[in-house]
């Protein structure tokens, strides 16, 4: 296939198990991420020529200098996996905390259109490619407490829909998958470093992990040119909405 997928948030959790799958799937890795040690690890893991790129999404400058750096031979992107993304808290919004606000608002959604807006281009040349934005039950249903994270979420599931309207004279796939309960180092960062409360989280049932969404994202992408798996939920066999969930 020896096709070129870009991962956002590879260094760790959905980014990491995607990057490493959609190479097995014959994918050449652009890897991005804010860690050099961890994509320097994952170069290691895929144990093939991957190009990684350092930089944080929230920064729009270093987005741009980083994407004007991709070489010549890179640039025939066909898959963008818009992956990056956190939570910060969960609070009333009467206690929301500002800075925790602007951290998801500016990595759940900015960072997506500012990556995005500096590859389309690279897709729109080729009038083909296929932009898989990471979204979550928490763009479907809001939750107690979730606010703001609940918000940003379902402005990707908006940005989603916007942009497969946009893009589709220009021959490029817009999906979005948005899963459930999937354990990663999600809720440690949520509940800032929490180890305990975060694993709590995850016990009593068997979540969702980040394999089972690199799985997913992979069969989307080698589905025929003809078919585009527009929207996915995908949730753990307990849990039923976003707050429900069948716990021993």
């Amino acid at each position: 296939m020896n096709k070129i997928a870009l991962v956002t948030g590879a260094t760790s959790g959905i980014g990491w198990a995607t990057a490493v799958s959609l190479a097995k799937a014959g994918y050449r890795i652009i890897a991005t991420g804010r860690r050099a040690e961890r994509l320097t690890a994952l170069q290691q893991e895929i144990d093939q020529p991957i190009l990684p790129l350092q930089f944080d999404v929230r920064d729009k400058q270093a987005v741009k200098k980083a994407i004007a750096s991709i070489p010549a031979e890179w640039q025939q992107i066909a898959v963008l996996v818009n992956n990056a993304g956190n939570a910060h808290g969960l609070s009333p919004i009467q206690d929301g905390d500002e800075l925790d606000w602007e951290m998801m608002i500016d990595i759940n959604v900015k960072g997506l259109l500012y990556v995005s807006k500096e590859i389309i281009p690279f897709m729109i040349k080729q009038q083909a490619g296929h932009i898989i934005n990471i979204g979550s039950v928490a763009g479907k249903e809001v939750y107690l407490n979730g606010n703001v994270y609940c918000a940003s979420k379902f402005a990707v599931d908006a940005l989603s829909q916007g942009m497969r309207l946009d893009l589709n004279k220009e021959g490029i796939k817009v999906s979005e998958v948005n899963p459930g309960l999937v354990q990663t180092e999600f809720s440690e960062v949520r509940f800032k470093g929490d180890t305990e409360r975060a694993e709590n989280v995850y016990k009593g049932f068997q979540p969702l992990v980040a394999q089972d969404i690199a799985d997913l994202i992979v069969f989307m992408v080698t589905r025929p040119p003809h078919v585009n798996l527009a929207e996915i939920l995908i949730l753990p066999t307990a849990q039923a909405s976003a707050t429900l969930v069948k716990k021993a």
